[in-house]
C-alpha cells in the first residue's frame, strides 16, 4: 500500500471518529435540555464563545446540533458581538445639543393656543421679537411632541368661549323668565324680556305681559332696535333660544337694522349662560322673596333691582366692581360713617363711606346709618 493511500484511510477514520463525537454530544445535550426544569440561562461569555463557534460551523450544521438555544439566536449574538466593537458611545464625552428651555416650550405652546392659525415661521419670528432664537424646525419638533398638527390641520373654528370673548362688546343676549303675580282675577303668570351686554353687564328690561305674541314682540324689537336711542345701538350680533316668541318678523326686523340673530341648538342653556345667570339671581336676590301684587308691583321690584344690579352690586364676572357705580362709590375712603342704602324695604342693601369725616377718632365707622330709597 503506498503512503497516500495509508493517509487517506487513516483521515477517513479521523472524520468518522469525529463524527461519532458529535452526534453523542448532541445527543448527550439534547438529554439534559430534557431533564431541566428551566430554561437555561447564559452569562455573556457563554453567549460570546457560542456565538464565536457558531459563526465558524454555519447556520446549516448548527441547526442540527444545537439544542440550548435556537441557530438563529446563536447567530443574532454574532452580530450583536461585531456591532459592539465598532460602537464608540461609550468614548463620547461631550452632553450633546443642548435642549429647548421649558419656558420657552410654554410659550410656543400659548402662542399656538391664542393663535390656532399661525404657522411654525409666524411662531419663530414672534420669540425672536421676543428675544428668543428658536428655528422653525426647532418649534414644529415641540409641537409634533405635544401632539399640536401643522397650522393647516388644525381646526379653523372658534370656540363658543372665544367668540363671546372677542365680541363682547358688540354683543347682547336676551331671553324670557316667568313669574307669578296675584291680581284681581287671580295669579296670572307674567313674562319678562330683558337683554343684557356681554361686556359690560348692563340689564334692560324690555317688557312685561302676559301674553307675549307675535305683535308684541315686534313692537318691542322695534324700541330696542331703535337707532342711537334702542338698547342695542351698537350691538351686531343678538343671542336668544329657539323658544318659538321670538318669531321670524322678530328676528327679520333685526336683520333690517344690521343686527345678526345668532339662534342657539337646543337643549344648551350653558351658550346663554350671562342670561341664565342673570335669571338665577334676580330670582334668588328678589323676586323670590317677594309677593307681588299686579303688573305694577312687578315692574317695580324689577325697576329697583336692575337699580340696585347697576350701581351697588359687585360683580365677580367683573373683577368684583361695580359695573356702573354712583356717586357715593369711593371704595378708596377709609374714613367718614358706613351708610347702608336700602332697597323694596330693606330687601337690596348697599354700604358706602359717606364724605363726613368726622368719626371721633373711629376709623370703622360704626354705628351704621340707615338710608332707606323709597320704592
Amino acid at each position: 500500500m503506498k503512503t497516500a493511500e495509508a493517509l487517506l484511510l487513516l483521515r477517513g477514520d479521523i472524520e468518522l471518529e469525529i463524527l461519532a463525537r458529535n452526534e453523542y454530544l448532541a445527543a448527550e445535550n439534547e438529554i439534559l435540555k430534557t431533564k431541566l426544569d428551566k430554561p437555561v440561562r447564559l452569562t455573556d461569555p457563554e453567549r460570546i464563545r457560542l456565538a464565536q463557534i457558531g459563526k465558524r460551523i454555519g447556520l446549516k450544521a448548527l441547526k442540527s446540533i444545537a439544542c440550548i438555544v435556537k441557530p438563529e439566536t446563536i447567530l443574532k449574538w454574532f452580530r450583536e458581538l461585531v456591532a459592539g466593537k465598532f460602537d464608540g458611545s461609550k468614548n463620547r464625552n461631550y452632553p450633546g445639543r443642548p435642549g429647548t428651555k421649558i419656558e420657552i416650550e410654554k410659550l410656543i405652546l400659548e402662542l399656538v393656543q391664542n393663535n390656532p392659525d399661525w404657522g411654525y415661521d409666524r411662531i419663530a419670528g414672534t420669540l425672536s421679537n421676543l428675544g428668543f432664537d428658536i428655528s422653525d424646525q426647532t418649534v414644529g419638533n415641540i409641537l409634533r411632541k405635544n401632539g399640536i398638527s401643522p397650522a393647516p390641520k388644525r381646526r379653523p373654528e372658534i370656540s363658543w368661549h372665544d367668540f363671546i370673548k372677542s365680541h363682547e362688546n358688540v354683543l347682547t343676549a336676551c331671553d324670557f323668565f316667568t313669574t307669578e303675580v296675584i291680581t284681581k282675577a287671580g295669579l296670572i303668570t307674567y313674562y319678562v324680556l330683558f337683554f343684557i351686554h356681554i361686556g359690560s353687564r348692563k340689564i334692560h328690561i324690555a317688557g312685561v305681559t302676559s301674553n307675549p305674541d307675535e305683535k308684541w314682540m315686534k313692537q318691542i324689537v322695534r324700541n330696542v332696535s331703535m337707532a342711537d336711542l334702542g338698547f342695542l345701538s351698537g350691538c351686531r350680533y343678538l343671542i336668544h333660544d329657539r323658544d318659538s316668541k321670538f318669531c321670524h318678523s322678530f328676528q327679520k326686523i333685526l336683520q333690517s337694522v344690521g343686527i345678526k340673530p345668532i339662534r342657539l341648538p337646543p337643549r344648551s342653556p350653558n351658550l346663554n349662560a350671562f342670561a341664565e345667570r342673570w335669571v338665577r339671581s334676580v330670582k334668588e336676590e328678589c323676586l323670590s322673596k317677594l309677593v307681588l301684587f299686579g303688573r305694577q308691583g312687578l315692574e317695580n321690584a324689577l325697576r329697583e333691582y336692575v337699580a340696585h344690579y347697576h350701581e351697588e352690586r359687585n360683580h365677580q364676572g367683573l373683577e368684583n366692581r361695580i359695573p356702573f357705580p354712583s356717586d357715593t362709590y369711593q371704595p378708596d375712603r377709609i374714613t367718614g360713617e358706613i351708610v347702608c342704602n336700602s332697597r323694596l324695604n330693606g330687601l337690596l342693601k348697599y354700604y358706602y363711606r359717606s364724605k363726613n369725616t368726622e368719626t371721633d377718632g373711629n376709623l370703622t365707622g360704626f354705628p351704621l346709618q340707615h338710608a332707606d330709597l323709597a320704592a
